[in-house]
């Protein structure tokens, strides 16, 4: 049976019937409403059943045109009104929804904004008015707060609203608050069972976020028995069946997603999760076709997240890192924080473009997701350990020890992990690389790697156990020979670099022929092997073969010639032999290099270069201040760009020292030696700064436990500073002792002769000048002199006038003949106190000798004495025992038979009176 709509006509009792469902053009509706002047609450209900008819245009025509033409003259009006003007926002706002134009969507909410504020003037506080601005505020997104006090207004007049218990169960969704929104679901359900299929697909996804699946799955099936065309119902069904990951379920899971497919082909979930099948299914032409259109049928951020990551990783597994990347990275620009895959496909793509900082920080936001998470440390572990910020190796280590804690079987992180600890933790390197092979070998049975055994024997060179670096290095060689049929170049690099640390270790145990013939071999069958060249440069100069060593240097710039390290040997030959201006060059030249113009190790010999000419004697004062500016430039610029670097903090401490800023100097001095206390000149300039103080007492301790530390007893600069210290704090025969000490080791040194014999000099001079002084030390010091005054003369004649005055050595030669020529007057002074000495020494030996006879026959006196006396009493003790015999010897008396008792105690009366005489 069909229903139908009444039209009353104006000024008449008659209507026009219009069968709703036979309803003519909108346009001609239209005409009979206004020619009629139909009440408005007419032109509404007409509205509606054109948008039931899914005649949208005529639906707004007639809604639009109502708020002029249509008749408001009856009572209550008001409410239709109200009515027509909430009823064409909401289809606004179901517009503006679907829009995915952004501009578009912005037009249509704002004339959703104008209708609902025109509604407000009318009646405000009108149920249906504030669900439908709440709806509104919900759907803006950022007016949730909005429209849960909406709701509550409602739910305060009307406690069982539906429409209000639905709205409140979706804000409460939103905010993660899945009890409670099933909470407002069940209610609503409870109010109306024969609530739309909608309520139960609700119940469910709160289900699924409670991880209750059965019910979920239950109530997403009780949607679709109400809706057959619920495609969220099949949605939710269908990735329950897919979770299941059974061929069963997976199969029933994508018949599912089918469906919903036909029924809605724009569903963007839809699409992206038959993108995501396609794409295990490696159709990657449908996995792009499916998430492309996905991306274009939503704003959902998300949504489009998960359609970029689709698109993404289609083109990363067929090689396209360009596309990939591009869609990996605008993934993450619409990705909340829970979905991390983008950022993991997007950190692989920056490891590929050799971008490690990014890629840190990609796997940085995964980890921080997924905490411990295998893969993501295991890489992170990686890129950290390629660092040389300590914080990011301290964090590499971290994440290989857990991962080696959880996958104690994993051979990778066993020897990343032991990459790490190489550089500060050597036993703990040796214990990861010796774990990792017993797995190999136990558990893979697996022969070791050349490359791992290779590192196993350099560990255990630098712990200094040659025997079993040495046992490494050669099984490393066979393995590599063994291996070589495999892949001849990468296992023949291996062997040349296992070959050349071998001869280093040669060098290290000094046999010296063998370390030669093996770099010699490298080089014959690899002539390009520039560290080859160097190391034989290297040991023909600590040989002493300055002009040989210089040619093996020169070998290796002909290989390559901007090699830096070539030209830095090269120039450290020039400075060893002062000189000066060659060096400085080499240096400079290269800095020129575009390559190496910020080369730290050139910068620090520039800069010491000018340092060493503050303290040349012959030195120019009035190029004195530049060259200071020079030396701290080339500091400061390699701190600049290593703000680490301690021999550039050193080289500052020493200008300022020499500018005078000494307390300045020794602040920089401490700092450097808090960094490391393996640093040998910071512990000398310390030393020297003392010395500048006047605390010449903490110099020599400073100086001497430099010496003991660094093993350093064969350098003569440090003995000869030690030296210096003795002398300033007044210590000459300290400063004498050292002085002949580093003479031994540097006999050819004029400098040192020179101190030598300064020292010799100053010592005689303050002995000769001592009166007290015996003959011996008088003798000694004449001897010096004689020794000082040679010295003087030789060096005046030969000396090297770079290194010290000339004249001031024979005016030192003059000074010692001058004290040479008065020696015999203190020799005979010394003679005649040593014979005085004597003479007194003879009469108190007299004196002491006749003092002791004296004692002794005084001892012996009283001696015999004592003797006599024992003796005497030794005799009157044996008269006295022998007349206590005599007493008690008596002859036995017989007894009569026993009387009476008063005869009895007269008889023992005169025993007792006889004992007592």
């Amino acid at each position: 049976m069909s229903s139908s709509i009444e039209i009353p006509l104006r000024d008449t009792d008659e209507v026009i019937e219009l069968d709703l469902d036979q309803l003519p053009e909108g346009e001609e509706v239209l005409t009979i409403l206004r020619q009629e002047q139909a009440p408005l609450h007419i032109w509404v209900t007409l509205a509606l059943e054109y948008y039931k008819q899914e005649h949208a245009d005529d639906f707004v025509r007639i809604l639009e045109a109502s708020r002029t033409d249509a008749n408001i003259n009856y009572s209550n009006f008001e409410r239709d009104q109200m009515r027509a003007l909430d009823t064409l926002a909401a289809f606004y706002v179901q517009q503006a929804h679907k829009e995915s134009n952004k501009e578009k969507k912005r037009d249509i909410f704002t004339q959703a904004t104008l209708l609902y504020t025109t509604a407000d003037k009318i009646i405000m506080y009108d149920q249906n008015h504030l669900l439908g601005r709440a709806y509104f505020c919900l759907l803006e997104g950022d007016k949730m707060d909005q429209a849960d006090a909406q709701f509550n207004f409602v739910l305060g007049q009307s406690n069982n609203n539906i429409p209000s218990l639905l709205g409140k169960a979706c804000i409460a969704f939103n905010k993660k608050d899945f009890r409670g929104a099933l909470a407002y679901y069940k209610k609503a359900l409870r109010t109306n069972p024969e609530c739309p299929a909608a309520v139960r697909l609700g119940m469910g996804h709160c289900f699924v976020k409670l991880s209750k699946m059965e019910k979920a799955r239950q109530a997403f099936e009780r949607a679709l028995e109400l809706d057959s065309n619920c495609v969220g119902a099949l949605i939710g069904l269908a990735i329950i069946e897919l979770n299941n990951k059974t061929p069963d379920s997976i199969k029933h899971g994508v018949q599912l997603l089918s469906k919903a497919y036909t029924i809605d082909s724009t569903n963007p979930m839809v699409l992206n999760h038959l993108a995501n099948h396609f794409f295990y299914k490696k159709d990657y032409q449908k996995v792009q076709h499916l998430a492309l259109h996905a991306f274009h049928n939503t704003e959902n951020e998300a949504m489009r997240a998960e359609s970029c990551y689709q698109l993404a990783r289609a083109f990363h597994v067929q090689g396209d890192y360009d596309q990939a990347f591009q869609y990996y990275y605008q993934s993450t620009q619409f990705s909340s924080q829970n979905f991390i895959l983008p950022f993991f496909g997007l950190g692989q793509m920056y490891i590929f473009r050799g971008d490690n900082e990014n890629a840190i920080q990609c796997f940085e936001k995964v980890l921080k997701a997924q905490p411990g998470n295998y893969e993501t440390m295991k890489i992170l572990g990686s890129l950290y350990a390629n660092s040389d910020d300590p914080e990011k190796l301290s964090l590499a280590k971290q994440h290989l020890k857990k991962i080696t804690e959880q996958f104690a079987e994993d051979v990778e992180a066993w020897i990343e992990l032991a990459q790490i600890l190489e550089r500060n933790d050597l036993m703990g390197a040796l214990s990861a690389y010796g774990t990792a092979t017993g797995i190999l070998t136990d558990k893979v049975e697996a022969e070791i790697p050349p490359e791992i055994l290779n590192n196993v024997a350099a560990l255990h060179f630098r712990m200094g156990n040659l025997d079993e670096a040495k046992k490494s290095y050669e099984l490393s060689l066979e393995r590599s020979r063994k291996e070589a049929s495999h892949d001849e170049n990468y296992y023949g690099a291996i062997a040349v670099t296992t070959t050349y640390n071998l001869a280093r270790l040669c060098e290290a145990t000094f046999d010296f022929h063998k370390a030669e013939e093996l770099y010699k071999d490298i080089l014959r069958e690899h002539p390009n092997y520039v560290d080859c060249y160097l190391r034989l440069g290297c040991m023909a100069r600590d040989r002493g073969q300055i002009y040989e060593a210089s040619d093996w240097f020169k070998e290796a710039l002909q290989i390559n010639q901007d090699h830096p390290d070539a030209w830095s040997l090269i120039g450290n030959l020039h400075l060893a032999k002062q000189e000066w201006g060659p060096g400085q060059k080499k240096f400079e030249r290269i800095l020129q290099r575009p390559a190496t113009k910020d080369d730290p190790y050139s910068m620090i010999a520039l800069g010491n270069v000018w340092l060493q000419t503050l303290h040349m004697p012959m030195r120019d004062k009035e190029k004195e201040k530049r060259h200071q500016d020079r030396a701290l430039s080339m500091y400061k610029a390699v701190l600049r760009s290593d703000s680490r670097n301690i021999w550039a903090a050193n080289g500052i401490g020493c200008v300022l020292a020499h500018k005078g800023h000494i307390n300045e100097a020794r602040d920089i001095f401490a700092q450097v030696r808090e960094a490391t206390a393996d640093f040998q000149d910071v512990w000398l300039n310390i030393a020297h700064v003392y010395v500048e103080q006047k605390q010449f007492v903490a110099a020599v301790q400073m100086y001497e436990n430099c010496l003991k530390k660094f093993h350093s007893h064969h350098q003569t600069d440090i003995m000869m500073y030690l030296a210096r210290a003795y002398y300033k704090c007044g210590k000459l025969r300290e400063c004498k002792q050292t002085l002949l000490k580093a003479r031994h080791v540097s006999p050819s040194d004029t400098v040192l002769l020179y101190n030598v014999a300064l020292v010799q000099q100053k010592l005689a001079t303050s002995i000769l000048r001592d009166e007290k002084s015996n003959l011996k030390a008088v003798l000694g010091a004449v001897h010096d002199l004689e020794l000082a005054n040679r010295y003087f003369t030789y060096l005046s004649q030969h000396g090297d006038r770079m290194k010290f005055d000339l004249a001031q050595a024979a005016a030192e030669a003059r000074q010692c003949s001058d004290l040479l020529s008065q020696a015999q007057y203190h020799v005979g002074r010394a003679r005649k106190i040593d014979e005085q000495d004597k003479e007194m020494r003879r009469k108190q030996e007299e004196e002491r000798e006749a003092l002791r006879q004296k004692r002794q026959l005084k001892e012996e006196e009283e001696q015999k004495q004592k003797v006599d006396q024992e003796k005497r009493l030794l005799e009157q003790r044996a008269q006295y025992i022998q007349k206590t015999k005599n007493i008690l010897h008596f002859e036995p008396v017989m007894e009569d038979k026993p009387r009476k008792g008063a005869k009895v105690g007269h008889s023992a009366s005169c025993v007792k009176e006889s004992i007592h005489d």
